[in-house]
């Protein structure tokens, strides 16, 4: 019992004092806390395994608690206490994901017997191979892994949209999986063994984009010494995937939108129309419905595209499946570096838990793949995490300073934010724009806005 750790939270010291004492002579170790608040505060200090939590209590009550506790740390068992005990009580904690439902007086018996299912489950989650067992496989890639609901929701509608020819466009922040859904999407389509082909729309300077997506005839512009295939005829009987599709431009919007509209092409050069067949699959972090008002985007374009939609988002707000996800990258890059499967200590877990990740999962795949790399032992500990996940706390309210505009301090933060970003990359812009969601053309304009120096 020493390895595991319970939060008693309960505004009555007697309860709170027997249970504390009942539970250290078992062996375990004890937390308490007065209030849902402070419980909730324990649990973003301390490592917690499991938490004993009255439902009645003078700040919030226990089902307040387990809502904000999971999304804390889902991994925590979440058991409510009640002397005013219902069965509209319980069903409403086991459906916001408590593990089970207690009344008070506690029958220690009986509180003995749940503790010991409890741990037991633990146990069981803890095998690798069972948990990766225990998931679904939605599409015919390995690299698209949750667990959580909201992602559920999205594969439903992405599992049904591949069987279709439909347009589908991908929403959400840099890191959160755009691209593999769109691969999962293919894949699972009868298109499946037919081109798919990625376009990264703000890696190609605007003057080579038409003639990259179209193709071109040979004498087309200076250089244009043979005919060449765009990335449409590429694609032919697959998908194309436009990748940021908010940076195209406004002149390349209206050919993108005949292509969609027709499904036929012109090369440059050429007025010979080809005809084309090619699921489109875009995707981008930015609001485009925003863009349409500043006149960036067409609306006419954005209903063509948006006829699937799906936003996916970030893993902060889905931590089920950071546990999925840790498995599967330790595993992967244990392969990679030659070395046996590697497994995480508690402490380690729990902080990974906690961490809010800006770069969503391709920053949580850096850091599992850093800490594989410098671990000395097959169980990667809490220090062997990079600082800015171990040293993780959760940001403090922010302070208005009266003496200066909100433009001002809006710009300040944006300016720290920036640096901030490219400390952490070593100066490296590409990866920096990444985590702030920002395309790495829009950071160097902010750059040179607030006089920002290239770093290194």
């Amino acid at each position: 019992m020493k390895d595991y750790s319970i939060l008693i939270i309960d505004d009555e010291e007697a309860q709170r004092n027997v249970l504390k004492g009942y539970l250290e002579k078992k062996g375990f170790k004890i937390f308490s806390a007065s209030s849902g608040n402070e419980g909730v505060k324990s649990v973003k200090d301390n490592m917690i395994d499991i938490i004993l939590s009255d439902y009645k209590m003078p700040d919030i009550t226990g089902l307040e608690v387990l809502e904000q506790v999971k999304k804390i740390n889902p991994e925590i068992s979440f058991v409510i206490l009640t002397a005013y005990g219902t069965i509209e009580n319980a069903v409403r904690a086991m459906r916001l994901g408590a593990f089970d439902y207690i009344s008070k007086p506690v029958d220690l018996d009986e509180l003995d017997l749940l503790l010991e299912r409890i741990i037991e489950n633990k146990n069981l989650k803890s095998e690798i191979e069972l948990l990766k067992g225990q998931l679904k496989e939605k599409f015919k890639i390995d690299s698209l892994i949750s667990a959580s609901p909201k992602m559920d929701d999205i594969l439903s509608i992405a599992s049904r949209a591949a069987e279709s020819k439909a347009t589908v466009l991908i929403t959400g922040g840099s890191g959160t999986g755009k691209e593999v859904l769109a691969k999962s999407i293919h894949f699972a389509s009868p298109r499946k063994d037919k081109p798919f082909i990625a376009v990264n729309i703000p890696a190609l300077p605007e003057t080579l984009l038409e003639s990259e997506l179209f193709g071109y005839e040979k004498g087309a512009f200076t250089g244009a010494d043979k005919s060449k295939k765009g990335r449409f005829e590429l694609a032919e009987g697959g998908t194309l995937f436009l990748d940021e599709i908010g940076d195209i431009p406004l002149n390349l919007q209206v050919k993108l939108l005949r292509v969609l509209q027709e499904h036929q092409i012109e090369r440059l050069g050429s007025t010979e129309n080809i005809s084309i067949d090619v699921r489109i699959i875009a995707a981008t972090h930015q609001n485009l419905e925003q863009k349409i008002k500043e006149k960036t985007f067409r609306e006419d374009l954005f209903y063509r595209l948006n006829i699937i939609s799906l936003n996916i988002p970030p893993l902060q707000e889905r931590k089920e499946d950071i546990i999925p996800l840790i498995e599967y990258f330790v595993e992967k890059y244990s392969k990679e570096n030659n070395k046996k499967k590697m497994n995480f200590s508690k402490e380690a877990i729990d902080s990974l838990l906690k961490y809010n990740y800006p770069g969503n999962v391709r920053e949580l795949e850096n850091i599992i793949e850093r800490s594989v790399v410098l671990s000395r032992n097959n169980i990667i500990v809490l220090n062997d995490l990079p600082n800015v996940v171990k040293g993780f706390k959760e940001e403090k309210e922010i302070k208005i300073n009266e003496e200066k505009t909100l433009i001002e301090q809006v710009e300040e933060l944006e300016k720290k934010l920036i640096y901030d970003a490219l400390s952490k990359t070593n100066g490296n812009q590409s990866q920096a724009g990444r985590i702030l969601g920002l395309t790495e053309r829009n950071l160097r304009y902010k750059m040179q806005k607030y006089n920002i120096k290239k770093f290194g």
